[in-house]
């Protein structure tokens, strides 16, 4: 059994809900170090860890990284190069021994193209920003896809009911009843652009789409609404 724990960083926000979530796997892996708030790493350090994983490339989940691996030793590693320190970048299917077994890493591009999620088999999956613990995912075009979020979300459901615990947010019970809860949604969301473009005419561009379909949207994310408007405008016109 893989002991795992949950840090939550004092980073809250619209985008981070609570604040990201950084988890320890078998007291020595940290998974999302998160901001560089100094109290915050002064807690990762204190844990002596041997190696830091980050599931996408994104400041809220990565920021404090090299300064944990510059205090540690600890090398970080993630599915993109660029963002790993002191070792090699993840690859999918990848297995990786910590105290009380191992885990696996599991390629979900879609939110970013880096995304990726840690299986701890028979316990839990670690989900990132693929799926959080409320509200939905924003694909960030053109960094992310809706064609490859969708695949991700077959590869979620298929691990069935193993714990999701998200990078940010609570802990859901299932990770397959979740992925198939954000498929619905995003495909429900897919058709009312549709009709959206039937209304405003085919070449309708993403703001006017945006006002549209995320009527109702906060000021505070609404660059983040319109990322994901490009992703699906780009998916229907494909």
């Amino acid at each position: 059994m893989v002991a795992i724990e949950r840090i939550l960083a004092p980073n809250p926000g619209p985008m981070t809900l609570d604040g990201t979530n950084t988890y320890v796997l078998g007291g020595r892996v940290v998974v999302d170090p998160g901001p560089a708030d100094p109290e915050h790493l002064e807690r990762l350090v204190a844990l002596r860890p041997q190696l830091v994983l980050v599931t996408h490339h994104h400041p809220d989940h990565t920021e404090g990284a090299f300064e944990l691996a510059r205090s540690t030793g600890a090398p970080v590693r993630g599915m993109d190069g660029d963002h790993c320190h002191l070792d090699r970048r993840l690859v999918d299917g990848e297995t990786i021994e910590v105290d009380g077994g191992e885990v696996r890493i599991l390629a979900t591009p879609g939110h970013t193209r880096d995304s990726m999620c840690v299986v701890v088999p028979g316990q839990a999956v670690l989900t990132g920003d693929t799926i959080l613990g409320r509200g939905t995912t924003v694909i960030m075009h053109p960094d992310g896809a809706v064609g490859p979020y969708l695949a991700s979300l077959d590869r979620l459901e298929a691990l069935g009911d193993l714990e999701a615990l998200p990078g940010h947010g609570d802990p859901l019970p299932s990770v397959a009843e979740a992925a198939r809860a954000y498929r619905a949604h995003r495909l429900e969301r897919l058709d009312e652009v549709r009709a959206a473009l039937e209304r405003l005419g085919a070449d309708a561009g993403v703001a006017e789409v945006t006002d549209l379909v995320y009527a109702d949207v906060d000021a505070s994310v609404r660059s983040a609404a319109e990322a994901s408007m490009a992703a699906q405008l780009a998916y229907l016109r494909a």
